[in-house]
């Protein structure tokens, strides 16, 4: 997989982290027992729904990393010394954040909701669901970026007719 599609996914990821993160109905005050949880967990091995999360601590130590190189790129070999640990150090953080992705699952879902969700998920169905989703995920991902340009040139054009008709060269 490629970086390019690494980004993607992770994107992917994120927002639908963030769209079961937003506000939620009033039963959210409930917190999920631990047979919810144990559920929610069990979903989020059978979609591998963490996956999607381990590039972030190596890419948030890289992006710190290529800050620190712009001031002084001399310390190269020392930076990228620290990076590895720090990648070590941290990778044990993604626990927490699994544990913060359950908890959330588990109070959005009712148990019966998430055993119908997990025998879905097992199910031939399922199994294809799974199996398909990244390169749908991907495709889509590229179908929406390639949309987005388009439009994009569309506005830029509408825009300068526009302000071409207010005297304005663009």
């Amino acid at each position: 997989m490629t970086a390019q599609n690494l980004v993607r996914l992770a994107a992917a990821g994120l927002t639908a982290f963030l769209l079961c993160a937003a506000p939620a109905t009033p039963s959210l005050a409930q917190q999920p027992s631990k047979n919810a949880l144990a559920l929610a967990n069990e979903i989020l091995d059978i979609k591998g729904s963490m996956t999607i999360f381990e590039a972030v601590i190596p890419g948030v130590i890289e992006k710190s990393k290529a800050t620190l190189l712009q001031m002084n790129p001399n310390l190269f070999k020392d930076l990228n010394d620290v990076a590895t640990t720090l990648r070590k150090e941290f990778a044990p953080r993604l626990d927490s954040l699994r544990a913060e992705i359950t908890q959330i699952y588990a109070s959005r879902f009712t148990e019966q909701e998430m055993k119908d969700t997990i025998a879905f998920y097992k199910s031939a169905l399922g199994q294809k669901l799974l199996n398909e989703e990244p390169a749908f995920v991907d495709r889509s991902m590229s179908a929406a970026q390639d949309w987005a340009i388009k439009l994009n040139d569309e506005v830029l054009q509408r825009f300068r007719a526009e302000m071409k008709k207010r005297g304005h060269s663009l």
